[in-house]
C-alpha cells in the first residue's frame, strides 16, 4: 500500500486527451493491432459518441486542467478512421472542450488519419478551426502501402497520396506522417519517399508485438537481448540504423530534413535532455483515452497484448481523470525506473531506453509487463549507433 501512495503522490496529471469519434476504420490494414488483434472491444462501442459523451468528456478535461492549473492541453481526435464523421462532430468536440477549459488554458487539436476521406473542403474547415492533421502511411509509394487496404482488398494509396499532396500544400496544418516499420520494405526507399512528401515530422513505430507475440523477425528470441550483429539478429534496429545514417548524413541537395521523433527523442536523451515519448526514455505517460462510450482507457498499443488491457472500468460519467491517475495501471506507467524489470534498472542504457514501449514488454502469466522490450536488443543497436555518431560528431566540432 505504501507504493500505491507513493505513486499517487507523485502522480503527473495528463496533458494529452485521445478522444475516439469514431470506433470504426474504413481500411483493413493487415497489421492493425486494434481491430486484428486479440482485443475486441471496439465491437461493442457506439460508432460516434452520443452529444452527451462529447459534453461530458469536455467537462472533465476542464475539470482536469483546473485542478491542476494546466497553461495548456492536446487534444488527438482518433478511430478507427475519425473523418468517417465528417468535419461536423470534430468542430463540436473542439468547441465543447474550447468551452470547459478554464481562463488561460489553450487546447492544441489534431487528427490523425489514414487520408482516404480527407477532401479540399474537409482540410480548410478543419484547418479554419485550427486544427492540425496528422497523416499514416507506410512510405511514399503505392507497393510501400501494399498492406494498407480497404475492406474490398482495394489499394489505399491513390486516395492516401491525394491527402499526401493537400497536407503537403497547407505546411501550417500538416502535423506529421506515422509510419510502421515493415523490415521487408527498404528502409532507404521509405525514408527517401516519405522525404518526397515534405512532412514537417516523421515518426517510425516499431510494430506493437510482445514475448507472447512477437514480430516475425523476432519469433524464437529468448528472454535476454540478442548480442549485437551479426546483422540479422537485431533486424529492427539495424533498419532504423540505416534510417538514421541517412537523416543525419542529410542531402545537401534537399534541405531541411524533416524531424525524426524517435531519432530526436533518443539524440536529446543522450544528452540528459528530459523525453516526451511513449517508445524511449523514462518520462511519466501522461496521456489517456476516451472511447465512443465515455470508457476511459489507456492507451491504445496495450490492446496489442491481450483483452481488456486497456481497460479501467472508468468512464466519464461516474469517475474523474484524477481518479484514473491513481488507476493501477496508469500508475505503473509513470513510475519511470522503479517500474522496470530488473534487467532493465541495471543496463547502462535505462536512461534513455526506458525499457522501451510498455506494451511491448508483455509476457503472457505470472510476469506480464514486467519483463524488458521484446524489442529489447534491436533498442541497444539503435541507441549504441546514434551514440557513437553523436560522439564522432561532437569530437569532431571540438578539433575544429
Amino acid at each position: 500500500m505504501a507504493g500505491e501512495t507513493n505513486c499517487r503522490t507523485a502522480a503527473v496529471p495528463f496533458r494529452q486527451f485521445v478522444l475516439k469519434v469514431h470506433s470504426r476504420c474504413n481500411l483493413a490494414c493487415t497489421y492493425c493491432y486494434i481491430y486484428a488483434g486479440p482485443d475486441h472491444s471496439w465491437r461493442a462501442r457506439p460508432r460516434t459518441a452520443a452529444p452527451a459523451t462529447v459534453r461530458q468528456t469536455a467537462l472533465r478535461i476542464g475539470e482536469h486542467a483546473r485542478t491542476h492549473r494546466l497553461p495548456a492541453v492536446r487534444v488527438d481526435l482518433h478511430g478507427g478512421e475519425p473523418l468517417l464523421t465528417g468535419p461536423g462532430p470534430l468542430l463540436d468536440r473542439a468547441a465543447a472542450v474550447r468551452a470547459a477549459l478554464p481562463a488561460g488554458c489553450t487546447a492544441d487539436f489534431c487528427v490523425q488519419t489514414n487520408g482516404t476521406l480527407l477532401t479540399p473542403e474537409t482540410l480548410g474547415t478543419l484547418a479554419a478551426a485550427g486544427f492540425r492533421l496528422g497523416l499514416s502511411l507506410d512510405g511514399g509509394t503505392p507497393g510501400l502501402n501494399r498492406r494498407r487496404l480497404d475492406h474490398t482488398g482495394r489499394p489505399s494509396w491513390p486516395a492516401a497520396v491525394r491527402a499526401a499532396r493537400l497536407l503537403r500544400d497547407r505546411p501550417e496544418v500538416f502535423a506529421g506522417i506515422l509510419c510502421t516499420i515493415d523490415i521487408a520494405s527498404d528502409p532507404a526507399e521509405v525514408y527517401g519517399s516519405l522525404r518526397a512528401l515534405d512532412p514537417p515530422m516523421l515518426d517510425f513505430l516499431l510494430p506493437h508485438a510482445n514475448w507472447s507475440s512477437p514480430p516475425p523477425a523476432t519469433a524464437g528470441r529468448g528472454p535476454q537481448p540478442a548480442p549485437l550483429g551479426p546483422a540479422g539478429r537485431t533486424p529492427y534496429g539495424d533498419w532504423l540504423c540505416a534510417v538514421f545514417d541517412l537523416w543525419w548524413d542529410g542531402d545537401p541537395r534537399r534541405e531541411p530534413q524533416p524531424r525524426v521523433r524517435v531519432f530526436t527523442e533518443i539524440l536529446g536523451l543522450l544528452l540528459g535532455r528530459p523525453g516526451s515519448s511513449e517508445a524511449v526514455g523514462l518520462s511519466p505517460v501522461v496521456a489517456l483515452v476516451v472511447d465512443t462510450d465515455g470508457a476511459i482507457e489507456q492507451v491504445d498499443s496495450l490492446k496489442s497484448a491481450y483483452e481488456g488491457a486497456a481497460a479501467t472500468g472508468l468512464d466519464v460519467f461516474r469517475n474523474s481523470f484524477d481518479e484514473a491517475l491513481a488507476h493501477p495501471g496508469m500508475a505503473a506507467r509513470q513510475r519511470g525506473r522503479d517500474g522496470l524489470a530488473a534487467q532493465c534498472r541495471h543496463c547502462a542504457l535505462m536512461e534513455v531506453c526506458g525499457g522501451g514501449n510498455y506494451a511491448h514488454r508483455y509476457r503472457a502469466g505470472a510476469t506480464g509487463f514486467g519483463n524488458p522490450s521484446v524489442y529489447c536488443a534491436d533498442l541497444e543497436r539503435l541507441i549504441r549507433h546514434v551514440a557513437a555518431r553523436l560522439d564522432t560528431a561532437v569530437r569532431r566540432s571540438t578539433d575544429l
